[in-house]
């Protein structure tokens, strides 16, 4: 069968097997998006559990995302050089190695590392997933084989909040990162026989890992920056040093890419609109759904004493709002263009941040988070039509990785800033930083819908509409 894949890439979309490949693909895809949600709930057990304060519980989240979004980039660009079969195979093994770590994990230090390698495998696996996606499909099963891909976003933050309750109220809080270990095996062992096997390309693409280490270290000191305002403030030299020097390395990683022989991002793309305003959503949209995870799990159970079972369940309409924001969202879009459902989304977000910045109770912090979703969820299906709607076919891959880098530094700005904001109520009795932090978060919700409006094209004439893929 190599054989004939190889010498027949064109039919690559009749694998017979595709589908099979498909659906195994998408639970290790989806290990890798419950690997948020999953460990939001289980956090103040963590905390309880190791004894650690606001800032490594924050680097529980960020670590993950942070080294996830640095590296997929490069971790795309080595599917490229050795073929996506062995990527996907070796990130999915450093991954599992890496949940078995952090699961046996007594102390913060080996925590926050494993979650880094976590994010490594991630980054590895994801992007060489992808690749095989678009190559075993073509046509109207392409597009279909796509959108159940991208709907795993929404099923994963879904089944995520319930497996997370349901392990840390159960077996306990290592359990949300044992389960990976069997179910990852498994995976593996499946997809080294189903996966096809591709040749090495004849020339072979040179990997910017000075490239890769400069836009991680970067958006790292930028989130240290974030999480350190909390206990320090935020209008300090500390701060501000950091958040230059974070800027200086944005600056410089800029710089590489327009003279590296082999870029990892191809920085042009996001001077053209509809790129940077889809990077734009997708960052806002990443920021503002891992803020409602993150203060609702401490409020729920460090304010309120309940349990992660019964905190996942209340989450449960959260994630179904994103669902279906998302879906209506996907219908409404090609009638409507690509303008109004980001504004109308972000201020539904922001909206609904405001109630329980206004009143602190269970009722309506549920009811206020559940209309935020709504809105976060219609923002991911807006950003990515937004980006990719008009790059050329030859641009698409690029520009989805610019995408998907913005979605997991978001993920870790959005941890980063709502930790600091309520740090008072994160580590003590008051109400007052969880108001707070939904406060700045509603302001940054309606901030960004004004600034949608201002960015996002309209809708094109129609001989400037891309052609289907």
């Amino acid at each position: 069968m190599t054989s004939h894949t190889a010498a027949q890439p064109a039919k690559e979309g009749r694998h017979p097997a595709r589908w099979r490949i498909l659906g195994f693909l998408g639970i290790a895809q989806l290990m890798l998006i419950l690997d948020v949600t999953v460990v939001a709930i289980a956090l103040p057990h963590i905390g309880s559990g190791l004894g650690l304060g606001r800032e490594a519980l924050t680097w529980t989240v960020s670590a993950y995302t942070l080294t996830f979004g640095g590296l997929m980039l490069l971790g795309g660009r080595v599917a490229d050089l050795v073929g996506p079969k062995r990527v996907v195979l070796a990130g999915l093994l450093v991954f599992t190695a890496a949940s078995l770590t952090t699961g046996l994990a007594e102390s913060g230090g080996t925590l926050v590392g494993g979650r880094i390698a976590q994010g490594a495998g991630a980054a590895l696996l994801s992007p060489a997933a992808l690749s095989l996606v678009v190559t075993l499909f073509d046509g109207e099963e392409r597009n279909k084989a796509l959108g159940i891909w991208s709907a795993l976003g929404g099923g994963g933050a879904a089944l995520g909040v319930l497996l997370g309750g349901l392990l840390t109220a159960g077996p306990g809080w290592p359990w949300v990162f044992y389960v990976n270990v069997p179910l990852g095996l498994a995976v593996a062992a499946v997809l080294a026989v189903l996966l096809p096997a591709r040749p090495a390309p004849a020339e072979r693409p040179r990997l910017d890992v000075p490239g890769a280490a400069l836009v991680t270290a970067s958006t790292a000191t930028l989130i240290y920056g974030l999480i350190d305002a909390g206990e320090r403030g935020w209008l300090t030299a500390r701060t501000a040093g950091l958040v230059l020097l974070a800027a200086v390395g944005y600056l410089l990683f800029t710089i590489r890419q327009r003279r590296a022989r082999a870029p990892l991002m191809d920085v042009r793309l996001l001077a053209r609109r509809p790129v940077a305003t889809g990077a734009f959503l997708i960052l806002m949209a990443t920021a503002l759904m891992v803020a409602v995870f993150f203060l609702g799990t401490f409020y729920y159970q460090h304010a309120r004493g309940y349990g992660a079972l019964h905190t996942g369940l209340l989450f449960l309409p959260v994630a179904v709002a994103a669902m279906l924001g998302a879906d209506l969202t996907g219908r409404l879009i090609g009638r409507t263009g690509a303008r109004t459902p980001p504004v109308a989304a972000l201020t539904a977000a922001a909206a609904g941040l405001a109630v329980p910045a206004v009143s602190m109770r269970p009722v309506t912090v549920a009811a206020g988070v559940t209309v935020a979703a709504l809105g976060t969820g219609a923002m991911f299906v807006v950003a990515s039509a937004t980006a990719l709607g008009r790059v050329a076919p030859h641009e698409a891959g690029v520009a989805s990785g610019i995408v998907s880098t913005f979605h997991e530094f978001g993920a870790s700005l959005g941890a980063a800033v709502v930790s600091s904001v309520a740090a008072a109520s994160l580590v003590g009795s008051t109400l007052a930083g969880f108001t707070e932090a939904f406060t700045v978060a509603a302001v940054a919700a309606a901030v960004s819908a004004a600034v949608a409006g201002a960015l996002t094209p309209g809708r094109p004439a129609p001989e400037q509409e891309p052609a289907a893929v």
